[in-house]
């Protein structure tokens, strides 16, 4: 035999042992009757739970849904007595004679009118360009 060959015989020499010494310490499955009863139970423990889910949801939703009607309506009255105040306020203040942009065009023209007049008047009797001349 070749000096190759001797740890490959070796290990295959030893497998069969290892595998027994796995078997011995594996652990002991239970039955497969005690498995089945357990699975059962478990079953039931997941139904029970989900309709308990199921209607802890329900009631939920139930005591949800009052509370946001009770406030979606409080809202609703408000947002109308709101709109009632506004259409007051507009009733009674008196309309605007001029927008804000006619407001100002009428200041600037007021502002050049000014201008022309006073210029005028600093004029004086002065009719040719001599007089202003020393």
């Amino acid at each position: 035999m070749r000096p190759a060959f001797k740890p490959l015989l070796f290990a295959l020499w030893l497998l069969p042992l290892h595998l027994q010494a796995a078997e011995d310490t594996a652990p002991a499955l239970p039955e497969p009757s005690a498995a089945q009863t357990q699975l059962r139970e478990l079953e039931q423990r997941l139904a029970a739970s989900e309709r308990q889910r199921a209607a802890l949801s329900a009631e939920l939703q139930a005591g949800s849904g009052e509370r946001e009607s009770a406030q979606v309506q409080r809202l609703r009255q408000e947002n109308q007595r709101l709109k009632l105040q506004l259409k007051r306020t507009q009733a009674e203040s008196p309309a605007r004679l001029l927008s804000d942009q006619q407001t100002w065009f009428a200041i600037g023209a007021g502002a050049g009118l000014l201008g022309v007049i006073i210029g005028a008047l600093l004029r004086g009797n002065r009719r040719t360009r001599r007089e202003w001349i020393n």
